[in-house]
């Protein structure tokens, strides 16, 4: 990316969600001003998929770049896929620029334990089934599931902040997407 000044929305309020955002931009789009808009996702709570996920993703950087009339709008849209094997984690960012052009990374891929997939399953939000697994409160506004599940080794800054860089691979090396 260039180094003009950008401005990008971020299309959630949650300080993990934009401190992973805002230390990606300030890598990539160095003086990038960042501003939180809180906007709808447009899918559940708890979004379940890959393809409900970046749905999610996708409507809250549409939303946030449109509300702030921002450059480009970023949105991160955690979710779970459910499968024979067992249920795992998913999570996936979406930035859009005003010109239409789009950047999807998505990863955070891990076996959920089986106590919290219940709970998913019966219609708890992943953060919440977390909280009461770990007796605690507001863990996805610090360190995640990915924090617990590690033992702290990566939370969901760091996590989210792998997304985001895939995301804005587009943007970043644009002559090796050119078409």
């Amino acid at each position: 990316m260039t180094e003009t000044i950008l401005r990008v929305a971020v299309g959630s309020a949650n300080p993990v969600k934009l401190a992973a955002a805002t230390a990606v931009l300030a890598w990539a789009a160095p003086g990038a001003a960042v501003a939180p808009v809180t906007v709808p996702s447009g899918v559940p709570d708890q979004p379940v998929g890959d393809e409900e996920t970046i749905v999610g993703a996708r409507n809250r950087a549409r939303a946030a770049r449109e509300a702030l009339d921002a450059d480009l709008g970023l949105g991160l849209e955690g979710g779970v896929v459910d499968s024979p094997e067992g249920m795992r984690s998913c999570a996936w960012c979406v930035v859009v620029h005003r010109d239409g052009r789009e950047g999807v990374g998505g990863s955070l891929a891990m076996p959920l334990p089986d106590a919290v997939a219940a709970m998913v399953r019966a219609g708890t939000e992943l953060g919440h089934a977390m909280d009461a697994l770990v007796a605690e409160r507001g863990t996805k506004h610090g360190k995640g599931a990915v924090g617990i599940l590690t033992a702290g080794r990566i939370d969901r800054q760091a996590a989210y902040e792998v997304l985001v860089t895939y995301a804005l691979a587009p943007f970043v090396t644009p002559a090796l997407y050119a078409r």
